[in-house]
């Protein structure tokens, strides 16, 4: 069986690439490529893949923004996030969305095509190099072949997620109290369950799970100049 795949990165040099080295094996075939979030939901229907191979930082919408689109209009379509982000809350975030495989950039080279044959046969894949950081938080993923994991964005309450966006945009818990009305130690509560519930503990994790997720006004995934964890909070 050929497994087909749908090419989804902002850098044409990296899609030739990746279509070069693909199209190269026997049992693999590129048959689509997209070159933002808007096209790659369009592309991933109109193809159909096996596989779809998608960037997390994109134009027009994030590769997060996209997974439930794809999941839902192209449920054969298998994700596997290529990404440069060497980091828990994005590897979290991609799962958390949808996502069958995690695969590092700087090892595209190396583990691509296992992780191509991984997740078209129904398996989880995540690429050594990140393996690790699984397995200091414990998230307890299984990486033989189940289809869902928890959306820890989904088990949080409306309060939790508003908590959690202006705690990642660099405010102070008396600065999120004041904007909502309620006491500075309903807020060190609501974040500490924000916390739990998404197994990040610093504001800079937070930071980046909420962009990742899209829930901050921002293209890119680089961090604002947030306060240290030693700052008052």
């Amino acid at each position: 069986m050929t497994i087909r795949v749908v090419l989804a990165d902002d850098h044409a040099v990296l899609r030739a690439g990746l279509r070069a080295l693909i199209d190269a094996q026997r049992d693999m075939r590129v048959v689509g490529e997209a070159r933002d979030g808007h096209e790659v939901v369009t592309k991933t229907v109109a193809t159909q893949p096996d596989v779809l191979l998608l960037d997390l930082s994109m134009p027009e919408h994030s590769g997060l923004q996209a997974i439930p689109f794809i999941r839902q209009q192209s449920p054969g379509a298998r994700v596997l996030v290529l990404s440069m982000h060497e980091d828990l809350a994005c590897l979290r975030a991609a799962f958390d969305s949808g996502a069958a495989g995690y695969v590092l950039k700087k090892v595209a080279d190396t583990e691509l095509l296992a992780a191509i044959r991984a997740v078209a046969g129904g398996k989880k894949y995540v690429c050594s190099c990140s393996r690790e950081l699984l397995a200091q938080a414990s998230l307890g993923f299984d990486l033989s072949g189940a289809d869902a994991c928890e959306d820890g964005a989904s088990a949080l309450s409306k309060r939790e997620r508003e908590v959690l966006i202006m705690v990642a945009e660099g405010y102070t818990n008396r600065q999120i109290a004041e904007r909502l009305g309620v006491s500075v130690k309903s807020v060190e509560s609501y974040r500490t369950r924000v916390q739990e519930k998404l197994g990040l503990q610093t504001r800079v994790a937070l930071h980046r799970y909420a962009l990742a997720r899209g829930l901050l006004r921002s293209d890119g995934l680089a961090e604002p100049d947030l306060p240290t964890e030693s700052s008052p909070a």
